[in-house]
């Protein structure tokens, strides 16, 4: 190993900000005392670098936060006001964002690319630390993923990023081709599953297994309309039966039902930073109470002046008597103990992260699902649908999702066409993944984007607002990047 690299890397997992997520998963410990020159050597050394990848990777708390509103208020289901955020959310909403916002900047370009820097750490030393080959193995291919991982993401957002796999890379890099971009994507993940861990094997929960790396695999394929290869890595994923839907769709997301058998890959947050926040935003105006969950407000958690409302439309396209709606509220008893109405204004709340006990002032515990297996049973049915058209398999694993949900199972003749069952399951998976930030890659995938924003009165809603802009900053400090068509 060159002591040059030890020193030019060693601050990196000290001064990443090692953010934990559940008290036995990415734990922080401090080096200081190490000699840099033995850091990267040591099992310590590796773990730290490799957490501090995690931290990034899984953009834990308040990046997750941005990222999710990002992804939602461009969308049908969701939109904000009030608070801070108002800023950012103005111009999601009205589809006026431009290369300076802020949050696509730090924690959408710096976050994954600081995860990148720091597996490219990993990967460019491990082979050299002083721990077992197999040790080796499972960090290498942990490095791996959250890098495929932070890619995954750049990708969805920007389209084709400059690809960093060495920390020697040259400081300028061109942006590569959308099929080089794909393909390094791809391969990594591919490589990788044979050196993951069966899931219950991982080291620390939270961290990357085979199910997770082919559940992100089969996401990749389902949102580069790679059919095939989505049906049979979702069929995969099926098949390990590691995997299953939680019974109760409204006790899934609460802080003691986490480490279930749905969330196949799941970013742990705690009741401290850095934790979920979500629900701050959700909850109205002088919240005190709602009898219909039984939801009592704790003077221990927030109620931001940024409220997070749902659309009218949104919530009166669900059908009656699903079960998923048990997590959205249409009225509340506000303090004064007078009962308040949110419907007919577009003002529905979700209370999906539903909220933590022992949450802290902005922080909950709520883990936050990256891929569920619903998630997977919808990729499949999909997939296969736009091979072969409507088809029972599609019709059955739609039906499996609904099933939790209460509702009367779908028939194979209720649909004709490849595009009304598309059109089905746009609207199914807006009842199963609202306010999961899945919302803008679906409407993506299946072509609605930019339509129902000008249905919305969106009217300079473009083609080319699919992709965001590179941030300034980024353009700024590599003379070898190029602005998205658009901007």
């Amino acid at each position: 190993m060159k002591t040059m690299k030890i020193l030019k890397y060693k601050l990196i997992a000290l001064g990443m900000g090692m953010m934990c997520a559940c008290s036995d998963m990415l734990d922080e410990e401090l080096y200081s005392q190490m000699a840099p020159e033995n850091f990267l050597t040591t099992q310590e050394g590796m773990k730290s670098t490799l957490d501090a990848a995690y931290a990034e990777g899984y953009l834990n708390g308040y990046s997750h936060h941005s990222v999710r509103n990002i992804e939602e208020w461009c969308t049908d289901i969701e939109w904000e006001t009030g608070g801070g955020e108002n800023r950012t959310a103005v111009l999601m909403i009205d589809f006026t964002w431009d290369a300076s916002v802020g949050w696509m900047y730090g924690d959408m370009w710096l976050k994954p690319y600081r995860a990148i820097r720091n597996a490219n750490v990993v990967l460019e030393n491990v082979e050299a630390a002083n721990i077992g080959d197999e040790l080796k193995q499972t960090y290498a291919a942990e490095a791996r993923f959250v890098r495929a991982l932070s890619y995954y993401y750049l990708h969805s957002w920007f389209g084709p990023v400059p690809l960093r796999q060495s920390p020697d890379d040259e400081i300028y890099l061109a942006r590569p081709s959308e099929e080089d971009m794909r393909q390094f994507i791809e391969s990594e993940l591919l490589a990788v599953i044979p050196s993951l861990p069966a899931p219950g094997e991982e080291q620390a929960y939270g961290r990357a297994t085979n199910g997770g790396a082919r559940a992100l695999l089969t996401k990749f394929y389902l949102n580069t309309k790679q059919w095939q290869k989505a049906a049979d890595m979702a069929q995969e994923v099926m098949d390990m039966g590691d995997y299953s839907l939680y019974p109760d769709y409204a006790m899934l997301f609460r802080v003691e039902n986490e480490r279930n058998s749905e969330f196949i890959l799941a970013y742990p947050q705690i009741a401290n930073s850095p934790g979920n926040n979500y629900i701050n935003g959700a909850f109205p105006e002088g919240f005190a109470n709602d009898p219909k969950t039984g939801l009592t407000f704790l003077t221990s958690w927030r109620n931001w002046a940024a409220q997070y409302r749902l659309y009218d439309s949104f919530y009166n396209s669900f059908e009656e008597g699903d079960a998923r709606m048990d997590l959205i509220i249409d009225s509340y008893i506000n303090g004064q103990g007078n009962t308040v109405s949110l419907l007919n204004n577009n003002n529905t709340r979700s209370l999906k992260y539903w909220p933590d006990p022992n949450g802290l002032g902005n922080e909950h515990g709520n883990d936050v699902p990256g891929v569920r297996y619903s998630d997977i049973l919808l990729s499949r049915a999909e997939a296969l649908n736009e091979l072969n058209g409507p088809n029972q398999t599609s019709i059955d694993l739609i039906n499996m999702v609904r099933e939790r949900a209460e509702l009367d199972p779908l028939e194979l003749s209720d649909f004709t066409s490849t595009v009304q069952l598309r059109k089905h399951l746009l609207n199914e998976r807006a009842w199963e993944f609202y306010t999961e930030g899945k919302r803008r890659e679906d409407q993506i995938r299946m072509g609605t984007f930019v339509s129902s924003a000008i249905d919305r009165g969106v009217t300079n809603a473009k083609p080319t607002h699919v992709l965001f802009p590179i941030p300034q900053a980024a353009l700024d400090a590599n003379e070898m990047l190029v602005q998205n068509d658009g901007y």
